[in-house]
């Protein structure tokens, strides 16, 4: 059974407002079951939609970035957002490849022609943007390679005995975050140079290297 989160929101603190909560969580639980859906959780919280920076929804794109949940039900495209922030929570939802089901449409959230064009445009725009990035990086280093570096040399292999440590170099890691470069930009650029490295492996170096810097 596909797991799910339930997120109800209204705009106001004001008390009378209780009852809309429970009458949109109620709904939400009895379409998770016309679905055959497990609620794992139910997120309630009282801010305008015009906001990104909510903190009911920052748990919501928590959790379902964890990957162990599949869908999002809400009571309809409203209650999600408004406006950008809406357009902009839509987006990082279809990222996530989340299914939202909502109790207007009694099933899979359905977008005017007008979200659906803005959508596009904007998945466009960032593919675009991901790209143009990815070769500033590139001409960067084939720029550094040309005048002499050579990012081999920092390789650091896994002690013989027991599973090795995939190559990670340490250095260039810390160099390239301190480049303001993302973990998945900085292992699609090692990538480049022969790294099997993932985004996670990236991650994970650093933050050992975060904290023995702490410890020291």
């Amino acid at each position: 059974m596909n797991k799910a989160i339930i997120y109800c929101r209204v705009s106001t603190d004001k008390r009378d407002q209780d009852t809309s909560l429970q009458r949109q969580a109620n709904e939400l639980v009895r379409l998770a079951n016309l679905h055959d859906l497990e609620v794992v959780d139910i997120i309630e919280e009282r801010a305008s939609g015009y906001d990104v920076d909510r903190e009911g929804m920052l748990t919501v794109l928590a959790r379902l970035g964890e990957g162990t949940i599949q869908a999002l039900l809400i009571q309809d495209d409203t209650r999600l957002g408004r406006g950008h922030a809406k357009i902009a929570l839509l987006h990082q939802l279809r990222k996530l490849n989340v299914q939202v089901l909502t109790i207007q449409d009694n099933g899979d959230l359905s977008l005017s022609e007008a979200d659906e064009m803005v959508l596009e445009i904007v998945s466009i725009v960032e593919e675009f943007q991901r790209k143009l990035h990815n070769s500033k990086i590139r001409r960067g280093m084939k720029e550094a390679i040309k005048n002499g570096y050579r990012p081999e040399s920092n390789l650091k292999r896994g002690s013989s005995g027991g599973r090795a440590k995939k190559e990670a170099p340490l250095e260039e890691i810390v160099r390239l975050r301190k480049m303001d470069l993302t973990f998945h930009d900085i292992a699609a650029t090692l990538r480049g140079f022969g790294y099997d490295i993932s985004k996670a492996t990236v991650h994970r170096r650093f933050q050992e290297y975060r904290n023995q810097q702490m410890r020291e």
